[in-house]
């Protein structure tokens, strides 16, 4: 028992790709004139888990986008929660933090699930910004045509701005980076964590307050830093989107998922689990 009496929620990450050879450039907006700036690209769904809920944060995407985009799939989704013993089919809650491709793609392998999004997502993914190549470049519309079959399957729960899904679990509306960005604060067994998705793609973004290029609103982008941080125990408690350091930084949930899935509710400990304080 923790904060109010709450029982803590098991956190995991499933890294399921990479993307490897980017330049700095590539990840930070502006002049970048530091050397030691992360340039890879990791990309991971989340799980939140106590008892008897199971929510899944995101969807990721299939082997027919990776090539598209030139990207490496390392696990499929399905089989990424199959390591925690989960049947993707059998899910009921999936959170979707956005709709980016990399976000929000294989949503048929889930059939039973809802669908939480924020309602200002929707708007923006099937909105007047998609007129614009470089808005609607990070989409698949493929995926959002699954995802407005969802809607009118009766499968999806819009939400605006702050929700608590579930006691120690809540949506948070960031924007940003798209429209709709949300991100979730979750209470753990070492406190309050904020798997803040791509409010942060690196850790580097967020603490040396440099977004990343792909962006709708650069001011809620940087506003969004500050929330995410407000909503954090401390910046060792944040969990960005597409950093390779969060596989070196947490412990793996077993022998069996080195590399694949890492447990997020215990302290950083692995190799650079130095954060700026």
């Amino acid at each position: 028992m923790g904060a109010q009496g709450m029982l803590p929620f098991e956190l995991y990450a499933i890294r399921y790709a990479r993307h490897q050879g980017r330049a700095a450039q590539d990840n930070y907006m502006g002049s970048v004139d530091f050397h030691d700036a992360d340039s890879d690209l990791d990309y991971y769904v989340w799980v939140a888990r106590r008892g008897d809920e199971t929510y899944v944060v995101d969807t990721g995407f299939d082997e027919a986008a990776a090539r598209a985009r030139g990207r490496e799939l390392l696990l499929p989704v399905p089989e990424g929660l199959a390591l925690l013993g989960i049947d993707a089919a059998a899910v009921r809650d999936v959170i979707l933090t956005h709709l980016h491709y990399d976000h929000a793609g294989t949503l048929d392998r889930f059939p039973r699930a809802t669908f939480h999004i924020q309602e200002a997502e929707s708007a923006y993914a099937t909105g007047r910004c998609m007129c614009h190549p470089a808005l609607r470049h990070p989409f698949n519309v493929e995926d959002i045509v699954q995802f407005v079959r969802k809607l009118y399957g009766g499968q999806v729960r819009f939400h605006r701005g702050t929700t608590e899904l579930s006691p120690g679990l809540s949506l948070h509306l960031v924007g940003g980076h798209t429209a709709g960005l949300q991100v979730l604060r979750v209470w753990t067994r070492r406190g309050w964590v904020v798997l803040a998705s791509d409010a942060t793609h690196l850790y580097g973004n967020i603490e040396r307050g440099i977004p990343f290029p792909i962006v709708h609103n650069v001011g809620d982008m940087l506003d969004g830093h500050r929330l995410v941080y407000s909503l954090a125990d401390s910046p060792r408690h944040v969990i960005p989107g597409h950093d390779p350091l969060v596989m070196r930084r947490y412990p793996a949930a077993s022998p069996a998922t080195e590399g694949k899935v890492a447990r997020l509710d215990v302290p950083p400990s692995g190799q650079d689990a130095r954060v700026i304080e």
